[in-house]
């Protein structure tokens, strides 16, 4: 097969230059100078780029069920192979699976229409609605059922433009687009609409994500968003004088379970009581590569491997690829909740990275100080502190400019502060900081080489001071204690937050408009 043979092409020149590295007679332990001398822009950018490669080679994409994921699990395998120092291994499991059919035909052309998952149909049904299409209150008007006076909308397919509404998807980086429209569309389905389209912007040409908040079923109408150039056109055919327009409006669901994979390295020396873990997700979303989302993490844990393989950690390090992360942290949810309370108990830190290719240096918030409206936060665990101190102290020595990033129950972080272990990382932003978060644009151009290695640099750091030292520094904390089979069980965040509880139950709808 083509795509093999050069995915084990891509790997082989890897490994080729990490060959090339000067063996010594000792395994020394690990060394931040030493080993941030091996995290270079160069080696970061060239499994970026590999990566951007397996998706150009399936349909522009690396996402859970797609041969695009396969090729990046068998690309990173490719890596791991052949180490004497380092064992690897998958786990397999299974993960929600969504697709969904939207159909808007009007008089003979089909015009791409995605669904709005939390509309009046949510929840997994289909529908199908025919009706006149009509323009509804221009701007604003349309985001309240007074901006309807004057409109007969009964019974109709109403066509409402995109801009934000009153509430600030602009002012407020925590409200995404789909809670600003909400609006419009509970004000259309009041005028008594019999569904809704809205027409995107120029900012969001090739799609939006959906609502995150928990709509109640009664007060949406069926509704959809439709690209911002079929917009267009469909708007000069409701414009022509004496001429209505008839559309048909068809959704179709399917929801089903589907086999994927984490996958894991780990060094065989180091102590096995006290496992630094570091973690990134590897699917992207269908809609793009997800180059910085997350192909940047990947590639980070990428070099820290190979780069980690000229010396003998006294710490045991083990380093994940999570699956299915987009779908709602489905690979390492499955990984927390599954261990061993002994293995749970081994676990001393977990790092997590996620989209650090572009914007500006998050430091995940280890003394749960910074209070942002984000209803996802958590409360760090003991000992994330220490790790948060570590990262800051070293970027601070490079002028580099800090944010602190609250933990949040929206990344693959949240199932181990649920098992109570200390926990940080880095993050530099998606909403406001990347134009390309979760679009199409998220490719090899969207990545800043320099912000990436600093943050990939700061990461060798201190990933080797808690390889030596992480013991001392960090409390253990047990993993929370087992249930009947013997699993440890993790604290439900969402007992103590229901208001997150809603939102969390939403992000798997959400991801259904990525696809």
């Amino acid at each position: 097969m083509k795509f093999s043979n050069a995915v084990v092409a891509i790997a082989t020149s890897a490994v080729c230059t990490n060959a090339a590295v000067v063996k010594r007679s000792s395994c020394p332990s690990v060394d931040s100078k030493g080993l941030r001398a091996l995290v270079t822009e160069n080696s970061l950018m060239k499994n970026l780029k590999d990566l951007q490669t397996i998706a150009d080679w399936n349909n522009g994409n690396r996402a859970f069920t797609t041969s695009g994921y396969t090729a990046s699990v068998n690309y990173i395998k490719s890596h791991l192979s052949g180490s004497k120092k380092w064992k690897s291994w998958t786990q397999d499991f299974e993960a929600q699976y969504f697709t969904i059919n939207t159909k808007f035909v009007a008089e003979g052309k089909s015009y791409s229409v995605s669904y709005f998952q939390f509309s009046g149909q949510s929840g997994g049904d289909d529908f199908s609605v025919e009706g006149e299409v009509v323009e509804g209150p221009p701007g604003p008007a349309s985001c309240t059922l007074g901006g309807y006076s004057g409109f007969d909308v009964k019974g109709k397919i109403v066509f409402v433009d995109g801009s934000d509404c009153p509430g600030g998807f602009w002012q407020n980086p925590w409200v995404h687009y789909g809670d600003v429209v909400a609006p419009r569309l509970r004000a259309a389905h009041s005028a008594g609409a019999l569904a809704v389209i809205v027409h995107l912007n120029e900012k969001y040409q090739d799609g939006i994500t959906g609502f995150k908040q928990f709509p109640d079923k009664n007060d949406f109408s069926p509704s959809g968003y439709m690209a911002h150039t079929d917009g267009l056109h469909l708007l000069s055919l409701l414009r022509r004088p004496g001429r209505p327009v008839f559309a048909k409006f068809d959704n179709t669901w399917f929801l089903g379970n589907l086999p994927t994979q984490n996958l894991f390295a780990e060094s065989i020396g180091g102590d096995p009581n006290n496992v630094i873990m570091i973690g990134a997700h590897l699917d992207s979303i269908k809609r793009g590569p997800g180059i910085n989302d997350n192909g940047s993490g990947s590639s980070l844990l990428i070099t820290l491997f190979h780069a980690l393989q000229e010396y003998c950690p006294k710490n045991k390090i083990r380093l994940a690829w999570w699956g299915a992360e987009e779908t709602g942290l489905d690979g390492s949810n499955h990984y927390t909740s599954t261990l061993s309370q002994k293995d749970a108990d081994d676990i001393l830190v977990y790092l997590n990275f996620d989209m650090i290719g572009r914007g500006y240096f998050g430091v995940f918030d280890g003394n749960s100080t910074s209070t942002p409206e984000d209803p996802y936060s958590l409360t760090a665990p003991s000992g994330s502190s220490v790790v948060e101190k570590l990262f800051v102290d070293y970027l601070t020595t490079k002028g580099v400019s800090i944010i602190k990033e609250p933990l949040v129950a929206n990344t693959d972080l949240a199932g181990f502060v649920e098992l109570g272990k200390a926990v940080g990382g880095m993050y530099a932003g998606s909403v406001g900081v990347d134009p390309c978060y979760h679009r199409k644009c998220d490719d090899y151009t969207n990545i800043d080489g320099a912000h990436i290695e600093m943050i990939g640099k700061a990461t060798a750091h201190v990933v080797s001071v808690l390889s030596n030292n992480g013991a001392k520094l960090i409390p253990k904390n047990p993993g929370r204690k087992a249930n009947a089979n013997g699993k440890a069980t993790p604290m439900k965040i969402w007992d103590k937050k229901p208001s997150v509880a809603n939102e969390i139950s939403m992000t798997i709808g959400e991801v259904v408009g990525m696809y």
